[in-house]
């Protein structure tokens, strides 16, 4: 950054911190990681300064042949990615691009349903301060309380009383599979389309440790940052039928000019992915969830639903101390260095503010190499500080460890330049398929 450096050091000093903190910390947030070295140099090139509304071949503005090509290549790397017919690489987010999926798909006042966002869904899954929430009408639903995870049976009766336009998938705190397959059958037996957010399990999914979306939804939405490792930005995968709709809703439905050099980082990052190094990352990332889900438990900690099939857990902190908020758990665990979010559980009685559990998860460890051994001194350390009711030397002396642990384990500048032995083998990834099943 010598440039930015000379140029405008307070923003340079800004940046340094940053990168410090993530150099720091234990980053144990389910949807964040760390994007490889050529990723963040696509994202801070020239393509940055190139206005192109429009589609490749189809623009507003001249001098595009290049973004053209960018753009073009990133379409054809997600659609082979992902087993695709077609893809848009443009939303600027994940939210975005739910919110096109719902303008190509229904009009104003249509319904909706989805995840309850305090079950593990998300905001644009139809809450009420989104805008998915405010322009159509919605139904939620949820997991069971008994065994809180999601019942295909409760989901049926619900959808064929209520009659949805469009059945959405996915979420952004269940720990367990999601059955497309199920929900497929659900949608056609209502006769809806069908949305899939894979945003946090898209890279679960591509390295063949999910089951897939296709060919149960008729439209996939992801982001290219979470699992995936990409930049931040968003990302629509839909059938042949719907092409042009999901294009008209980006373009002029929701965004303007869209973010080129974001679409070469995302080019990039679907790149990386066809890597069977990624695939290994995958598995890996799965692995160490478990292991740290185990080892929690075994502590004594009650996770939701019992565990994890995936990248994340939560924590029911009031299985141990009634108290303890998942607000205070994430401040004493972030003075450690160790860094977490706040979550509601299902069937919380607290606010989303203060909330009765904590989220945590292992995308951003596993790409720095630790593996099953540091997940289980990580269980242990959050165990002490939550026990502890945050007594400030302990923190000091786990800080300590979490520094050295994180000397031990830097940031790689391109994790993909290192992997087993034993994994370096070819795979087919132009329709991927996973034999997982739910539960």
């Amino acid at each position: 950054m010598s440039a930015l450096n000379k140029a405008d050091p307070q923003v340079a000093r800004i940046v340094e911190a940053e990168r410090r903190r993530q150099s720091e910390t234990l980053e144990l947030i389910p949807s964040e990681n760390h994007a490889s070295t050529p990723v963040l140099e696509a994202m801070g090139s020239v393509l940055t300064d190139k206005y192109a509304e429009g589609s490749p071949q189809k623009r507003w503005y001249s001098g595009c042949k290049n973004v053209d090509d960018i753009e073009q290549l990133a379409i054809d790397r997600a659609k082979k990615l992902f087993g695709a017919e077609h893809a848009n690489v443009q939303p600027h987010s994940g939210t975005t691009a739910n919110l096109a999926v719902y303008l190509a798909a229904l009009t104003p006042g249509r319904k909706i349903m989805g995840m309850d966002l305090a079950h593990g869904g998300h905001l644009s899954h139809g809450m009420a301060v989104n805008a998915s929430g405010q322009f159509y009408k919605v139904v939620h639903y949820g997991v069971r309380k008994d065994t809180e995870m999601l019942d295909l049976d409760q989901i049926r009766q619900l959808a064929l009383k209520e009659r949805p336009d469009l059945l959405v998938t996915g979420a952004s705190a269940y720990p367990r599979i999601v059955d497309f397959e199920g929900f497929g059958r659900i949608a056609r037996e209502v006769g809806c389309p069908m949305l899939a957010d894979i945003a946090h399990i898209a890279g679960l999914v591509v390295g063949g440790v999910h089951p897939h979306p296709f060919p149960h939804a008729d439209f996939v939405m992801s982001t290219t940052h979470k699992t995936l490792r990409g930049p931040r930005g968003g990302l629509i995968l839909c059938k042949k039928q719907w092409a042009r709709k999901v294009d008209s809703a980006i373009f002029p439905g929701y965004q303007g000019g869209p973010f080129m050099h974001s679409i070469a980082a995302k080019a990039v990052a679907f790149f990386e992915a066809m890597s069977p190094q990624f695939t290994e990352y995958a598995k890996m990332v799965v692995r160490n969830a478990k292991t740290l889900a185990g080892q929690l438990t075994e502590l004594g900690w009650r996770l939701v639903s019992g565990g994890t099939d995936n990248h994340l857990m939560l924590i029911d902190l009031r299985t141990r101390r009634e108290q303890l908020t998942g607000e205070k758990a994430a401040q004493w665990l972030a003075s450690a260095g160790i860094v977490t979010n706040k979550n509601l559980l299902p069937f919380d009685t607290r606010t989303p503010g203060v909330t009765s559990g904590i989220r945590l998860g292992t995308p951003a460890l596993t790409t720095r190499g630790m593996g099953e051994q540091e997940m289980k001194t990580i269980a242990g350390w959050i165990d002490q500080i939550l026990k502890s009711d945050g007594e400030q030397t302990l923190i000091s002396k786990i800080h300590e460890g979490v520094l050295e642990l994180c000397r031990e384990f830097p940031v790689p500048d391109n994790p993909y330049q290192t992997a087993p032995e034993e994994i370096r083998h070819a795979r087919n990834i132009s329709n991927p398929r996973c034999k997982l099943q739910p539960g």
